[in-house]
């Protein structure tokens, strides 16, 4: 039994650190896809930085998954 409630709270705080690591890298790729190397990008390519793009993916599914965690978690 105290297995099981050991296990549960691991999972929660790694659904809580997914959560916050997906927050942060969300807002690093809003602020590089408003910098002026983004800026100089979009001029050249019509679209921002490689870095922006994969912060803002890969965040958004961090985010994601950290949610639907302590959702299922909860219930």
């Amino acid at each position: 039994m105290a297995t099981s409630s050991l296990g549960t709270s691991a999972n929660r705080t790694l659904y809580i650190v997914c959560l916050i690591v997906g927050i942060v890298a969300l807002t690093l790729g809003v602020i590089a896809s408003d910098s002026i190397g983004s800026d100089f990008s979009r001029l050249f390519t019509g679209r921002p930085t490689d870095r922006s793009i994969w912060l803002l993916i890969g965040g958004a599914i961090t985010t994601v998954g950290g949610v639907i965690g302590l959702v299922r978690g909860s219930s």
